[in-house]
């Protein structure tokens, strides 16, 4: 994916809260400047122009409040953060002042040395009381605190109602149903995929591999054991596998496919059903198949269940080697306050991190209750572990689906040679 030019942002101002203290400094910079240049790195989105929207009004109100201040954003994509992150890095130069990260990637930029302990600033921000317990954990590590979350996210499923309807469908109570019912989409309309799933969708998966009772890995004494060549995990990646076939999502289409590429397809009329987060709204909302579609909980192996959800999310970190620590910290926590999150949400479709603020998104619109529900039904975390960055930039469970779904190795090779990276990995890590 070609990145996007850096932008330069100046649109109509939110209001500010008063600036954070400021803490003696734990930065790799002996420099703390009240001006000039602050750069930010944010993911690019399927659909990123409402995002943008909401990021330029917060960046145009930080700039009014500070003479002499300007911030440039840049969207990188999502699928290279690592080799970008990695170069920052190591090269505080082109490293940007503030950044945002995905939680499973937290212990390992901290591990790295690259986030910036904010935990006085933390503790002293207002807002942050409200955080949710869980999403405040997405940011803390042996106690302390490396950024504010931005948003949480889960996955659902997706399907259309106009197809459903037309084909006299329900939609599925169990994973056998799942596949039973996209089986029959694409009997019926062989244009479309039943349930359009990713070779490279490890958050999409993953609900196949916990619902049969398996797990990424299992933690003992501060360490970390792979779990995902059990007989259990084995099962689930026996399931969702199954699904790469000519009768649903042909393999030679759907093997290299992410999240993003299952969501653009949904949403270009292309799939009957979708595994998409609540982030993925705005998207979907954008495309062909707007006003023909729900979503539901993604249903477990008994019937009524929900399968358990990886508990996903963004945060908004600062990078250790700013010069800009005070300006900084402040333009994080703009970033991600109440008011900005409550936008997001409107525009994205994001979660807030905050109960309060999510309680209002929930009773303003109808389509956040099957994730509410999927939240509140048990989700599921990656091992809190710095090598974890590792195993997801190395593409290990990724790797270990598709080695599956082309007929290279059995299910039972392939989850064993992922637990064994996944192992090397927990062992150099420490």
């Amino acid at each position: 994916m070609k990145l996007s030019p850096r932008l330069t942002v100046l649109l109509t101002a939110l209001a500010l809260t008063a600036c954070a203290p400021q803490t003696s400094s734990n930065s790799s910079s002996d420099k703390d400047d009240t001006s000039g240049t602050l750069r930010v790195w944010l993911f690019q989105e399927v659909g990123n122009k409402p995002k943008e929207k909401v990021v330029d009004s917060v960046v145009a109100a930080f700039e009014k409040a500070h003479d002499g201040t300007k911030v440039e954003v840049e969207y990188i994509p999502i699928d290279t953060r690592a080799q970008r992150v990695k170069a920052a890095f190591n090269d505080p130069a082109s490293a940007p002042d503030v950044m945002e990260y995905g939680n499973t990637d937290t212990a390992g930029y901290v591990k790295d040395g690259g986030l910036l302990d904010v935990t006085q600033e933390f503790g002293a921000w207002p807002e942050a009381k409200d955080t949710d317990p869980t999403a405040k954990a997405s940011v803390t590590v042996d106690g302390k605190v490396y950024g504010a979350p931005f948003y949480v996210g889960v996955r659902a499923l997706y399907y259309r109602t106009d197809v459903f309807k037309e084909l006299g469908l329900q939609p599925p109570r169990t994973m056998t149903e799942l596949a039973t019912t996209a089986r029959k989409i694409r009997a019926a309309k062989p244009e479309l995929y039943g349930l359009v799933v990713g070779g490279a969708y490890t958050y999409g998966a993953m609900p196949f591999v916990w619902a049969d009772g398996g797990e990424i890995a299992t933690a003992e004494g501060g360490s970390y054991t792979s779990a995902i060549d059990s007989a259990a995990a084995q099962k689930g990646i026996k399931a969702y596998t199954s699904l790469f076939s000519d009768d649903n999502c042909p393999a030679a289409k759907c093997a290299g496919f992410g999240g993003n590429d299952t969501v653009s397809a949904f949403a270009a009329g292309k799939a009957g059903m979708a595994i998409g987060g609540d982030f993925s709204h705005a998207a979907v909302e954008a495309g062909k198949v707007k006003g023909k579609y729900a979503v539901v909980p993604l249903p477990g192996v008994a019937s009524g269940s929900i399968a358990p959800a990886f508990a996903g999310g963004n945060n908004i970190g600062v990078l250790k080697s700013t010069s800009h620590r005070t300006l900084a910290v402040e333009l994080m926590e703009q970033l991600a306050s109440k008011k900005t999150q409550g936008a997001l949400f409107d525009a994205m479709g994001f979660l807030p991190t905050y109960a309060d603020v999510r309680q209002q998104a929930a009773e303003k619109e109808p389509f956040v209750k099957p994730f509410v529900q999927t939240l509140s039904s048990g989700t599921k975390f990656v091992p809190a572990s710095p090598a974890w960055s590792q195993i997801d930039s190395s593409l290990v469970l990724p790797t270990m689906f598709q080695e599956v779904i082309s007929g290279r190795k059995s299910v039972a090779a392939a989850s064993k040679d992922a637990a064994k990276k996944m192992n090397d990995a927990f062992g150099s890590a420490g």
